[in-house]
């Protein structure tokens, strides 16, 4: 959703992500990832929080995602909904319009034919066109380290509580790097009911299971 690059000079530990490839394995299936860090900044990065989102979802999830109407907010490089795609969920893959032909390309690549019509590029600015979605219209609603930026925070929660009936699950994978990040939480809870699923203390992310009826 939101694109801020870093800049050049913010050290060698960002210097992995430069690199046009990375390749994972999910869901029996070999992904190799394109990424432009010099085009989209942040937005063209598979980050920890991705990876571990996409472990968890192959691990079940707590739920069946074959059938399961699924949507990726901000999603970057497209890795989170290709893996949903890959386990049998019909999934909606969106972010801002100038990320869309990045990681269409990436969904093209990793889909074999038969699922790639299960699989819809899609723009979705937060609280903008969210007429072009109907109400509730997901059942899982996936978001990778898109807590970050606190002006997006209302825009975020608008668009969560546009997607999500009572039937739905928001899961959110992220790090805690700010303050204001337990800030969002805390508009979450006055909204849904939030619990935390998984943490891992190696890459220091948390992935949060949230819904009206937990």
């Amino acid at each position: 959703m939101a694109l801020v690059p870093y800049e050049e000079t913010a050290g060698v530990g960002l210097q992995k992500f430069h690199k046009p490839l990375a390749t994972f394995s999910f869901a029996n299936h070999t992904i190799q990832i394109r990424r432009d860090w010099s085009q989209l900044g942040v937005a063209a990065v598979v980050w920890d929080a991705a990876g571990l989102l996409c472990t968890y979802l192959e691990m079940g999830a707590g739920r069946e995602l074959r059938g399961c109407s699924a949507v990726e907010l901000g999603a970057g490089t497209g890795l989170v909904g290709i893996v949903a795609a890959l386990l049998g969920a019909p999934v909606t893959i969106t972010d801002r319009k100038v990320a869309l032909e990045f990681f269409k390309s990436n969904v093209q690549a990793n889909l074999p034919p038969h699922i790639q019509p299960n699989a819809v590029v899609k723009e979705l600015t937060w609280g903008q066109n969210l007429g072009s979605y109907s109400p509730g219209e997901f059942d899982l609603i996936l978001g990778a380290d898109i807590i970050y930026l606190e002006e997006t925070f209302a825009d975020l929660l608008q668009t969560l509580e546009h997607l999500c009936s009572k039937r739905s699950v928001i899961l959110l994978a992220c790090r805690i790097r700010y303050e204001w990040d337990n800030n969002f939480l805390a508009m979450l809870e006055r909204q849904f009911t939030v619990s935390k699923v998984h943490y891992d203390s190696e890459k220091d992310v948390h992935i949060y299971k949230v819904g009206f009826n937990l």
